[in-house]
């Protein structure tokens, strides 16, 4: 028995023995892998650490740049900084938030998008931080929540800097407007530089620079405490204003041009042809930009988007119409310089024109014709067959390149985002755009400006200028003090063997107006002489059997109205161009309009000193 007890006592002995080594082994290596991760805390990360450890006391706080200010040309402020009011809203300082929002509600109006926007905000935000809750506050709610303050423990109004627009709808689509940044325009831009605001360029002279506008932010280094609260202020950089623009726009003329549209829906488009300085855009029918900046709904947006009048819409730079008769000075300057037309020699216009061996018959807008014409009475009287039987003489191929150098199926380069380009139709655009050969008869229909033939306000003006300039190009631009390099023309001065072709089609303009049988007499000025081409353009094809009748057709179907102009004529100080949709008779419609912005502009440089009219 004693044996027995002898041989158990010893195997419990190795047993202990075993799991003390073994317990050991384990202790020492959970004791080196200790000792390891300290060396790797304390060495290898330790810079991690340290910034980490930092931050738990210090927080770097963005601070928000003012934006810079647009002028015109005069020095008027078209867009510009107020001051503004906000309700913030500090969650643990209030105790029944739900009777809260009712209060205010009732004192100042709490919209339910409000309420929505609030509530997101609050699941991103820490309870002891203020949350805004409505931003535009009125003089008057101000006042109500100043009066009754002790009533609500938590609420506070918060000075800021919002955009505002003087000129309210006046150039809205020049100036455009700022409004919240999205996520796609943020993975664009550095997100460095919009720490700490919501707001970005969104279209016009805002967004396309908005670089410039934006400025530099500031930054706060502000120490707190372990529950992220703030302590001081440690160290402040101030943010850099963004930078001050002036225009080459005249507000002035701006609301004449708008004006002159009235309720017709269109563009007009105004430039100095000596350097390309835009004067005046205006865009018909148009918006308030204040109100986007301030921030409207989803809901309010979309019935802004879906306007069957398209206000948002920058016709002068991306509408595109047919320019009809705008193109015949040019055309027949082209057909001149390469030959394929004699300006001294005339031709017999019986209101009929027909290809050989074709069926078809192209009419002239005068029934019965205009009888033996020339060069100068074809565009003083828009006489369509002359530039059906010149377009069959010179080609597609020849008209194409011709007019492409004035201009016509080009980007003009202005400095605002969204330019559309024309068209100039070609054999290779067809066969590109539409998979298809090109007749005959498309040629004789781009002779009149009709067909695929396109342009934009922008463009014609700018084709204009050029023309004023006797074949100088000019790039149009908005910013006055653009860099050289930004305002130099994509093409090189059009020279023609017999310059005095230029002259020609001026004359030929000047006789639009000031001749006995001219499209446009009717705005012919005793002080100076105009140089201008009225345009009616088709908006639906009218069979050859058929007569256009405006009275029995919807009015989205009828003619554009177009004149394209420049004045004085011997020493051009204004180019203009006018698309006015479904306007009719450029002569009737169009025309008016472009001696109203002529006029008006001509007067001013006179009062000042810079024209002499006689």
């Amino acid at each position: 028995m004693k044996l027995e007890q002898l041989r158990d006592q010893t195997g419990e002995r190795r047993v202990v023995r075993r799991r003390i080594i073994a317990a050991s082994v384990i202790i020492g290596l959970l004791f080196v892998a200790l000792i390891g991760q300290l060396i790797y805390l304390q060495v290898g990360q330790h810079e991690q650490l340290s910034a980490r450890s930092q931050d738990n006391r210090m927080r770097i706080a963005p601070l928000t740049p003012t934006r810079g200010i647009i002028y015109d040309r005069n020095g008027e402020v078209l867009a510009e900084n107020r001051s503004a009011f906000r309700l913030s809203v500090i969650p643990e300082q209030v105790n029944n938030m739900p009777q809260l929002l009712s209060a205010l509600d009732t004192l100042i109006g709490i919209s339910p998008q409000e309420r929505v926007a609030f509530a997101r905000a609050r699941t991103q935000a820490r309870h002891f931080q203020q949350i805004p809750l409505k931003s535009q506050l009125t003089e008057q709610q101000v006042a109500r929540l100043a009066v009754n303050r002790h009533r609500f423990p938590g609420v506070e109004v918060q000075a800021y800097l919002s955009r505002y627009y003087p000129y309210g709808t006046a150039a809205a689509h020049v100036v455009g407007y700022v409004g919240r940044i999205t996520r796609t325009e943020l993975r664009e831009r550095d997100q460095r530089r919009y720490r700490g605001t919501s707001l970005i360029g969104k279209t016009g002279i805002e967004r396309e620079y908005e670089n410039q506008l934006r400025g530099d932010m500031g930054i706060e280094h502000i120490e707190t405490n372990a529950l992220g609260r703030s302590i001081r202020v440690l160290e402040r950089t101030p943010p850099k204003p963004g930078q001050d623009l002036h225009l080459t726009l005249d507000i002035a003329l701006q609301q004449v041009a708008e004006a002159a549209l009235g309720d017709h829906r269109g563009a007009i488009v105004a430039m100095d042809p000596r350097d390309g300085a835009v004067l005046a855009l205006a865009s018909q029918p148009g918006f308030d930009p204040n109100t986007l900046a301030r921030g409207i709904d989803r809901e309010a947006f979309e019935q802004l988007s879906a306007n069957p009048q398209q206000p948002l819409f920058n016709r002068a730079l991306r509408g595109r119409y047919p320019p009809g008769s705008i193109v015949k000075p040019f055309l027949a300057l082209a057909g001149a310089a390469s030959g394929h037309l004699d300006p001294n020699a005339n031709i017999y216009c019986n209101g009929t024109y027909r290809l050989p061996d074709v069926e078809r018959v192209w009419r002239d807008w005068k029934p019965e014709g205009h009888g033996r014409i020339d060069l100068i009475q074809s565009v003083a009287q828009s006489c369509d067959i002359y530039y059906y039987d010149l377009a069959h003489r010179m080609g597609i191929d020849a008209m194409h390149e011709w007019m492409s150098e004035m201009g016509f199926g080009q980007s003009t380069g202005l400095d605002l985002p969204g330019e559309r380009i024309g068209v100039m139709p070609s054999r290779e655009w067809k066969r590109d755009t539409l998979g298809e050969s090109w007749f005959r008869g498309e040629t004789i229909n781009t002779g009149i400006g009709q067909g695929f033939t396109l342009a934009t306000p922008v463009q014609l003006a700018t084709s204009t200028a050029m023309l004023a300039n006797r074949g100088r190009p000019v790039r149009p631009h908005l910013l006055a003090n653009a860099s050289a390099s930004a305002l130099t023309p994509t093409t090189d001065r059009l020279v023609l063997e017999d310059e005095q072709l230029w002259q020609v089609a001026i004359d030929s303009m000047i006789e639009v107006v000031h001749g006995r049988q001219g499209t446009a007499k009717q705005i012919a000025n005793a002080n100076y002489q105009i140089a201008g081409k009225t345009g009616t353009a088709q908006v639906i094809e009218i069979g050859q059997d058929e007569e256009y009748d405006e009275e029995a057709l919807a009015e989205r179907f009828h003619d554009h109205a177009l004149f394209t102009a420049f004045a004085p004529a011997e020493t051009p100080r204004i180019a203009v161009a006018v698309v006015v949709e479904n306007g009719g008779s450029g002569s009737e419609t169009a025309a008016p309009m472009a001696a109203d912005v002529i006029q008006s502009w001509l007067n001013q440089l006179d009062r000042n000193g810079d024209l002499a009219l006689q």
